[in-house]
């Protein structure tokens, strides 16, 4: 593919200056309405080293504010945290909407560097790429501009060039290993191809840069840029949606009782329960040194009812644990600064670095609850969550998380004799607002919310446990025995 790139193409000086001022007044106009629109936009350069990633990437800076932009350096410090999974550090570096991130390469690092790897094989590398196709796809699903450009030169240009760098001390000091670079030209040539193959899609398109002219490759990158700015500007703008909520295929199909409907809420704990609750504290917080020692992160997620207890469980498995070793994450309603990033872009924030704990008291699932029964993102939005959220759970796990996620469940009569119990308590009248009361009303719509989450996102690497949670003794004992059955489990590898 790449072996067939003319890059015998030119540009002559005259015509490349009036095609860079015409570029530049363009770009810089629609960067103006770009941050008008809160349109949040990724430039990747990527390419050959000494194909002129710098220079093109200062042509393109030129004509931009720079209070709209930020240039990312994709360092090995940026990429080698062995203490996060890989796409960590460029989910906490995406733009909110409004915004240009432009990035000296990028998550496309360990995948071309793959080469250097060859005992990790193709599967080693079908995992990078699935990974970075997730991310760029949940990107674009959520609004983001991707434009990806590969700087293009053969093996003899490559050389030629890296030699006059070695040569020349105001271009800073290279590293052997990029110095002779062109030695591994063939080995790099195959890798990079699959690459941009696999990645090559209608949502994040590569554009190969014929980069052996200069001035040739400037126009090219201006004129794609601007291109790509100008037709996301001119697409219709989709609202947010406030329509009726709207029953999936597999809502309409159930007719047969429901999951939640089988949950037995009449089960009570066993006489013993403060000397079984104080022996899994002890336990847990075993559990957690060795989690620490082999540096493995655990996420816990806690959904469930209003008033059915989430913090009561949450304050018992953390009361004998490490508070140095364990972060509890309130998630509450978005934030305006966390309304213009991706949705999950705040929850990768909060991932807990290796062999700590991360405990969210409600979590991401709100895609799929809260704001698909209140109409705050629309049908399509929701739906495509399910999906988005697996991808994101699996990255996690596939990074050596241990990732559990419990739903605490309670009846109806339940519930209301916990919200009247906190109206009619003075130190727990904070806990019970008027949301509380209108998300009650819509029991029906929420229980046909959870039912769906449940059935799309249990999976083997990210399991749901319902907790039967009408006893509040009961469901304690439950997440404490679950959490350290099953993080035991696999931190022993079964």
């Amino acid at each position: 593919m790449l072996e067939k790139v003319d890059l015998s193409r030119k540009l002559g000086k005259k015509e490349y200056r009036q095609a860079v001022k015409e570029l530049g007044a363009k770009i810089g106009d629609l960067q103006r309405r770009q941050r008008e629109a809160e349109i949040p936009v990724m430039v990747v350069f990527e390419g050959w080293e000494g194909a002129g990633k710098g220079a093109q990437m200062n042509q393109l800076i030129l004509p931009l504010d720079p209070r709209g932009f930020r240039v990312q350096n994709v360092t090995d410090s940026f990429t080698s945290d062995p203490f996060y999974p890989p796409m960590y550090p460029f989910w906490n570096a995406i733009p909110p909407a409004g915004r240009m991130s432009i990035y000296n390469r990028s998550w496309y690092r360990k995948a071309i560097d793959s080469w250097r790897e060859p005992n990790e094989g193709n599967r080693g590398l079908e995992r990078k790429l699935e990974e970075i196709r997730s991310f760029e796809r949940q990107l674009a699903d959520g609004g983001y501009l991707l434009i990806k450009l590969f700087l293009h030169i053969d093996r003899s240009e490559q050389k030629k060039r890296l030699q006059r760098l070695k040569s020349d001390g105001s271009k800073g000091v290279r590293g052997q290993d990029e110095l002779n670079a062109y030695k591994n030209y063939d080995s790099i040539l195959p890798v990079l191809e699959e690459v941009i193959r696999e990645t090559d899609r209608a949502y994040a398109p590569w554009t190969i840069v014929e980069a052996h002219d200069r001035r040739f490759a400037t126009v090219k990158v201006l004129s794609v840029v601007a291109r790509a700015l100008e037709n996301r500007l001119n697409q219709p703008k989709v609202e947010a949606a406030k329509e009726p909520v709207v029953l999936s295929e597999l809502e309409e199909a159930v007719t047969t009782p429901t999951v939640l409907s089988k949950v037995d809420l009449s089960l009570e704990p066993e006489d013993n329960y403060k000397k079984e609750m104080a022996s899994l504290q002890r336990k847990i917080r075993r559990m957690e040194y060795t989690l620490y020692r082999k540096r493995r992160p655990m996420v816990l997620a806690f959904e469930g009812w209003d008033a059915a207890g989430k913090g009561g469980c949450i304050k018992r498995l953390t009361e004998e644990m490490d508070p140095r070793g364990y972060e509890v994450i309130p998630v509450g309603a978005p934030n305006d600064f966390e309304k213009r990033h991706h949705y999950l872009w705040r929850f990768w924030q909060d991932f807990p670095k290796a062999g700590h704990v991360a405990i969210f008291d409600r979590t991401w699932y709100g895609r799929v609850l809260v704001e698909r029964v209140e109409g705050y993102c629309s049908p399509l939005d929701w739906r495509r969550a399910y999906s988005e959220i697996n991808d994101m759970e699996k990255q996690w796990h596939d990074s050596g998380a241990i990732v559990m996620k419990f739903w605490l469940q309670i009846d109806k009569d339940e519930q209301l004799r916990r919200f009247q119990s906190r109206e009619e308590t003075p130190e727990k009248n904070w806990k019970i607002t008027d949301e509380d009361w209108r998300n009650r009303e819509k029991w029906d719509l929420y229980e046909k919310a959870v039912e769906e989450m449940l059935w799309r996102t249990s999976t083997p690497y990210a399991p749901w446990t319902i907790v039967e949670a009408n006893s509040k003794a009961y469901g304690r004992l439950k997440v404490l025995r679950t959490v350290l059955e099953r993080g035991e489990e696999a931190l022993e590898g079964r």
